[in-house]
């Protein structure tokens, strides 16, 4: 059934941009809603991704046609042929990710905005990477327009990382590579985590962990992303 949905958003999202019909208040319902029956009710323990997860409107960052089903449990399309991870990916990702005020973040795979704005309020500063130059702009106008200062974009290949801005306590990658880019593990500071998908059919999300010279992986889900494109299918 989830595929006979995301068909049917595809449809939609052709069809133009039309603001969705429902009401602030409406949508703050359905986005509480998200964090008690996707979230709560699964694994999602840490307080402060819960608070974010229920404050950070994701329906800002589908098309109109689609904000209706922003809050439900499943991906939606985006421009350019991409997707928006379901919010209990997002939220576990960021879970996974362990990071705080005081951190520096980098995430590779922008795509509409909507990771980085909830780790932009979690972190002190965010820094993004989107392959795709229109999606890249697109995200930077749309973060700009909702406030967010802390968060610098960039249309660049994400399998080389953000050098000259690392050290990172946390990085993390949402379109899938069939190995680790190594770039990114370097990137790391000492005691950061690396979260990714890894694989080609049979996704793997990872978390790296920089432990002086060496790394500590762990196996975390099973996932399914688009595949990280550029050097990393070289």
């Amino acid at each position: 059934m989830k595929y006979c949905w995301l068909c049917l958003f595809f449809l939609l999202a052709g069809c133009g941009g039309e603001a969705g019909s429902l009401e602030e208040d409406e949508f703050a319902r359905l986005r509480q809603r998200m964090v008690e029956a996707q979230l709560k009710d699964r694994d999602i323990t840490d307080p402060v991704v819960l608070r974010v997860m229920g404050r950070v409107p994701r329906h800002l960052f589908v098309s109109g046609r689609l904000q209706e089903y922003a809050y439900d449990d499943h991906p939606l399309p985006i421009e350019e042929g991409q997707t928006i991870s379901q919010p209990y990916i997002v939220a576990f990702m960021t879970q996974a990710l362990q990071v705080g005020k005081g951190d520096t973040v980098l995430e590779i795979g922008t795509g509409s905005g909507y990771q980085a704005a909830v780790l932009a309020e979690i972190c002190t500063r965010v820094y993004t990477i989107e392959i795709i130059p229109s999606l890249a702009e697109s995200a930077r106008l749309r973060l700009e327009g909702m406030g967010y200062e802390n968060i610098e974009v960039r249309a660049e290949d994400g399998y080389f990382g953000w050098p000259e801005a690392a050290p990172f306590q946390g990085i993390m990658v949402t379109a899938a590579p069939d190995h680790i880019p190594p770039a990114l593990v370097e990137q790391l500071a000492e005691g950061g985590r690396l979260v990714l998908p890894v694989g080609e059919d049979n996704q793997k999300l990872l978390r790296i962990t920089r432990q002086g010279k060496e790394t500590r992986i762990d196996t975390l889900l099973l996932v399914r992303f688009v595949p990280m494109t550029g050097k990393a299918q070289e």
